[in-house]
């Protein structure tokens, strides 16, 4: 069974996607789609063990992809690795700026070294990513970048260190597509809400079992986000249907940051998922 993607099968032949944090969840995901739509997708992430089993995946299902393994947070190393991917490849045509990490603490109990922890991985890696893929290859060529941002609108209690770095992301990627357009290049953001993805799974038991099983009643479509809605939405941002589309955040939250007040959320299964990806899994803790 192959991806069932909501776009043409040839959207983005001959094009080089690089995708960062490939090697599980919504970077995953995102690869497999990107390459069942003819793109050669490079994933990339701190452990090449898992980079090697998304390979297999997507070679498996007739794609194309490659990988190279560093950190994001490197300066040294994420420059080295662009230059060998633009090497290697010949040019980048788009840049998914995925990779990044959070731990649930209330602000008054987060160290400095978490909230650098936590900055670094969700917004000082991805503009070392960006930065560096204009420079060597998109301010020359042209290309699209999509940052990953999360529900951050009204505060994050219990993530303030993320939200503050996802928060920080947004307006990176305003004054990037402000500063970047005149090389052709595209910079918006997607801003999920709550995704059933593998990243729930390495959250502390304690809030797996108390706060997860909740989290499908916040939004006014009573669920969670599937992998594959997230990976739609960086989709359309990356291709030419979005040409004149720059600057801008899609929220993928289910109405969860509308702010409700007082307004009740009634209790129903109206709406219904989009099962596009043929090797989800789901979290146990959402199972």
């Amino acid at each position: 069974m192959p991806y069932r993607s909501a776009f043409r099968p040839d959207l983005f032949a001959g094009q080089t996607l690089v995708v960062t944090g490939g090697g599980s969840g919504i970077g995953r995901c995102t690869a497999h789609e990107l390459a069942a739509l003819g793109a050669h997708v490079v994933i990339t992430g701190r452990k090449q063990e898992k980079l090697d089993a998304v390979l297999a995946e997507i070679r498996e299902d007739g794609g194309e992809a490659s990988s190279y393994a560093f950190d994001i947070r490197d300066e040294e190393a994420v420059s080295a690795n662009i230059a060998q991917i633009v090497k290697d490849r010949g040019r980048i045509h788009g840049l998914v700026n995925n990779a990044g990490g959070q731990y649930p603490m209330p602000l008054a109990m987060i160290s400095k070294k978490g909230w650098d922890a936590v900055v670094a991985n969700n917004l000082t890696g991805g503009f070392l990513v960006a930065r560096e893929t204009y420079k060597q290859c998109m301010k020359q060529h042209g290309g699209a970048i999509v940052n990953m941002i999360a529900d951050m609108w009204g505060g994050m209690p219990g993530m303030g260190h993320s939200g503050a770095a996802r928060a920080g992301m947004l307006n990176f990627t305003e004054t990037a597509a402000i500063e970047w357009g005149v090389s052709g290049v595209r910079v918006n953001a997607v801003a999920p809400g709550f995704v059933a993805s593998s990243g729930m799974d390495h959250y502390d038991p304690a809030f797996a079992k108390e706060v997860i099983p909740k989290l499908s009643g916040l939004a006014p479509l009573k669920r969670m986000a599937e992998e594959a809605e997230v990976s739609s939405a960086i989709v359309f941002l990356l291709c030419e249907a979005a040409a004149f589309v720059t600057g801008t955040c899609i929220k993928i939250d289910g109405g969860a940051s509308l702010g409700m007040g007082p307004f009740p959320l009634l209790d129903h299964d109206r709406s219904k998922p989009y099962d596009g990806f043929h090797r989800a899994v789901r979290p146990k803790a959402v199972n």
